[in-house]
């Protein structure tokens, strides 16, 4: 079992907290890491792209020439795909992209990506945010006080808006709610922060 030190905003330390084995201490799968942020990835694509095939463009309803004697190829339509202004050959129709992805799958995903962030030292616990009103000002303050300049996923709970508000104006911070926590997030930020209200845990010690 893992043991962090929860920090404050001013990024004194502030106790210590010890991180759920079954959620952060797992052998990150990064197979399945890929396999699950494909499928979302995948399920993004709107699939509406078309293009219209000889049977969809309008003209060419007669024949271009004679059948014999013109002594080139035999033509059928000029609508054909090797015509100017004929139709796609092969092209892409509307389709749907979506992947089947299995939640245990996803669930393992989930957990490899926040296993990988407590090995490489990038998970911070703060103890309370403290933010009575959203202030973007506040929220600077924070992430210099906790040496955090890179991109950083700020999870927070449905409660704390001020929090949502404060961070969602910094453009290497991202805000989500820990009920929408999912591997693709957590992989495309550097660094991720709890509030001990939405982090995990067995127990903590002050």
């Amino acid at each position: 079992m893992t043991t962090i030190t929860i920090k404050n905003t001013s990024g004194k330390d502030s106790g210590t907290v010890e991180l759920d084995a079954s959620t952060f201490g797992v052998q990150p799968n990064v197979p399945v890491m890929h396999q699950v942020v494909t499928a979302q990835l995948a399920h993004r694509r709107a699939g509406t792209q078309s293009t219209k095939t000889r049977a969809e463009v309008s003209g060419g309803g007669h024949k271009p020439g004679n059948q014999k004697g013109g002594g080139g190829a035999r033509q059928g339509s000029t609508r054909s795909p090797h015509y100017s202004g004929g139709g796609i050959a092969l092209g892409p129709k509307p389709r749907k992209y979506t992947q089947r992805t299995p939640k245990k799958m996803v669930r393992l995903a989930l957990k490899s990506a926040l296993s990988d962030r407590v090995n490489t030292e990038r998970l911070v616990v703060v103890d309370d945010w403290g933010f009575a009103e959203p202030s973007t000002k506040k929220a600077i303050a924070t992430l210099e006080a906790l040496g955090i300049t890179t991109s950083v996923l700020i999870v927070v709970d449905s409660k704390e808006i001020a929090v949502a508000k404060s961070f969602r104006n910094l453009f290497h911070a991202q805000v989500i709610q820990v009920n929408e926590l999912n591997a693709y997030d957590v992989l495309c930020n550097e660094w991720i922060i709890f509030s001990k209200s939405t982090l995990p845990v067995e127990k903590a010690a002050q």
